[in-house]
C-alpha cells in the first residue's frame, strides 16, 4: 500500500506539449549523442528529470513581479526587494548576487582559498561536482566525510546527509583545514537532509578551531522540513523558524536559486562579515556584473525574491516531499534498489546493486541513465565514476556510490507522470543482465566537467 498521495497545491493554468518518439528515433539520437544524456536536446526528451535546478514551474505571483522587473543598472528596485527578502528569510546582513550556484561558489571559495594559504583541505559532508570542481581549480583539496550510515543504502536513518563530526575532529586536529562546506540536502547522498544538531555540532568545531563553516544551501527550505518531520526538538517550530535556526550557526552560505529559489536562473552569496563582503565585491563586479544585479536581470532578482517566500511554505513543501515518496514507493515495488529513506528533490537509485555486472570503469550510472531513456524517452542522471573518478599521479580513484538520480523540477510533473517513469523500469527490470556498460571515447582535460562533455559508446 502506497503512503499519502502527493496532493498539488495549485492548479494548472498553462501547458507545455511533450512527445514521445518511438524507440528506433531514440536509439539514433542516443547514438549522435555519443550516448552523452546531456547533449540529448530537450525536445526530444519525453520526462525530464536530469536536474530540479531551473526547471521549476512558476507562480502566478512570480510572473506578476517578472513583469515589474526593474531592469535599472545600479540600485534598481528589484535589486532591494531581493536583499530585503533574503535578510528576512535567512538574517544574514550582507548579500551579492550572482548569475547561479557555480558563480557563487567560484567567488566566495576562490576567496577564502586564498585568505587561508597555504591552509587548502575543504572537508564537507560531501562535495557535488561544481563545487569540488572548483575546489580543485583553485588549489584546494576536497575531502568527503559523510556520515557512515549513508554508505548503507538501506539503512533508514532520517539525516544521512550528516557530516562525521568525529572525523572532522580529527582532520581539524591537523590544522591544514581552509574552510567547512556542508550541503543541504546532501546532493551527492541522496539528497538526504542534514539535522539541526549535525549543523549545530559542525559550527562548534568550526569555532574551536577558527574556521569558517559554509553552507549550500541550494535546497535549504527542504532540509528544513525534514527537520520539522524528523528531529522532534523542533517540530514544533515553523519551517520558517527552522530556517534562522540553520543560518545562524553558518558564517558564510551559497545558494543556487534555480532549486528552492523555484526560479529559472540567478543565485547568491551572503555572509555575516562586511569584511568578506567587502573583499568579494570587486570580484563581482569583474565576473558578474554590478553588485546589485550580478548577471542577473531585475525581473530574475523578482522571480527569486518571490519564489524564495514560496519555498517555505509548508503547503507547497507538504507536496513536494510527498512526490519524491510516491516516486520512491512505486519504484521500491517493483524491486528497483533506492537510496532510503527518499530525499527532498530526488529518487536516487543504487546501480551498483542493480547492475552488479557492470564494472565502475564502464560507468554504470550513466550508462542506466542512456538505457532509461533509449526505453523510455526518460532522462535522468548518472552519479558516479563519469562525475568523480579522478586520476591522479598515475593511479585511478573511483567514488564509492554509483546512483542514478531522477530529479524532480518543482510543480512541473504530475502522478502520471510519476507512474510513467516508475513503469519504465519494467522494460529495465527484462533487459538489465544483458547491459554491458560504456567506454569514453573523448572526455576534457578539466576531470570535474567530465561527465558534462564526454564523447562515450556502448560495449
Amino acid at each position: 500500500m502506497l503512503g499519502d498521495h502527493p496532493v498539488e497545491f495549485f492548479k494548472i493554468k498553462m501547458i507545455e506539449p511533450i512527445r514521445l518518439l518511438s524507440r528506433e528515433e531514440r536509439q539514433k539520437i542516443l547514438d549522435d549523442a555519443y550516448w552523452n544524456i546531456f547533449k540529448i536536446r530537450s525536445s526530444y526528451v519525453f520526462i525530464d528529470l536530469l536536474t530540479d535546478s531551473g526547471t521549476n514551474a512558476m507562480s502566478q505571483e512570480q510572473w506578476s513581479w517578472l513583469m515589474r522587473g526593474d531592469e535599472s543598472y545600479a540600485g534598481s528596485e528589484s535589486w532591494h526587494r531581493f536583499e530585503e527578502t533574503i535578510k528576512e528569510i535567512l538574517g544574514f546582513p550582507y548579500v551579492l548576487p550572482a548569475h547561479q550556484g557555480r558563480a557563487a561558489e567560484r567567488i566566495l571559495y576562490s576567496h577564502l582559498l586564498t585568505r587561508t594559504s597555504p591552509k587548502n583541505i575543504v572537508p564537507s559532508n560531501t562535495h557535488f561536482d561544481t563545487g569540488r570542481t572548483v575546489i580543485e581549480y583553485n588549489g584546494g583539496i576536497p575531502l568527503d566525510l559523510p556520515d557512515e550510515r549513508a554508505l548503507d543504502s538501506k539503512n533508514p536513518y532520517p539525516f544521512k546527509g550528516n557530516i562525521n563530526v568525529k572525523k572532522l575532529k580529527e582532520v581539524m586536529d591537523e590544522g591544514k583545514v581552509s574552510f567547512v562546506v556542508l550541503v543541504l540536502t546532501n546532493n551527492t547522498r541522496g539528497g538526504q537532509p542534514v539535522s539541526l544538531e549535525n549543523i549545530r555540532e559542525a559550527s562548534y568545531l568550526c569555532k574551536k578551531y577558527g574556521v569558517d563553516l559554509v553552507l549550500d544551501i541550494s535546497r535549504f527550505a527542504e532540509n528544513a522540513y525534514f527537520i520539522k518531520e524528523k528531529e522532534k526538538e523542533y517540530s514544533h517550530l515553523t519551517v520558517k523558524e527552522i530556517v534562522k535556526k540553520m543560518m545562524m550557526y553558518a558564517d558564510h552560505v551559497i545558494m543556487s536559486a534555480k532549486k528552492d529559489g523555484i526560479s529559472n536562473i540567478g543565485g547568491f552569496i551572503a555572509t555575516k562579515y562586511e569584511e568578506v563582503y567587502q573583499a568579494l565585491m570587486p570580484r563581482l563586479v569583474m565576473e558578474e556584473g554590478f553588485v546589485t544585479y550580478g548577471g542577473l536581470a531585475g525581473r530574475d532578482l523578482e522571480a527569486i525574491a518571490q519564489g524564495l517566500k514560496e519555498a517555505v511554505d509548508e503547503n507547497y513543501l507538504r507536496y513536494r516531499i510527498s512526490q519524491v515518496r510516491f516516486l520512491g514507493e512505486l519504484l521500491e515495488n517493483m524491486g528497483v534498489p533506492i537510496i532510503k529513506p527518499t530525499g527532498g528533490h530526488a529518487v536516487y537509485i543504487d546501480v551498483k546493486e542493480y547492475l552488479p555486472n557492470v564494472p565502475q570503469e564502464n560507468f554504470p550510472a550513466d550508462t542506466l541513465a542512456a538505457y532509461l531513456y533509449l526505453e523510455s524517452g526518460i532522462r535522468s542522471v548518472g552519479l558516479g565514476s563519469l562525475a568523480f573518478m579522478r586520476r591522479k599521479n598515475g593511479e585511478t580513484f573511483y567514488p564509492d556510490f554509483e546512483y542514478l538520480r531522477l530529479a524532480i523540477p518543482r510543480r512541473v510533473y504530475t502522478e502520471s507522470h510519476m507512474r510513467y517513469v516508475a513503469s519504465s523500469f519494467e522494460k529495465i527490470n527484462k533487459i538489465k543482465n544483458e547491459i554491458k556498460g560504456l567506454k569514453l571515447v573523448w572526455e576534457p582535460e578539466i576531470q570535474g566537467v567530465r561527465h558534462f562533455l564526454a564523447k562515450l559508446k556502448p560495449l
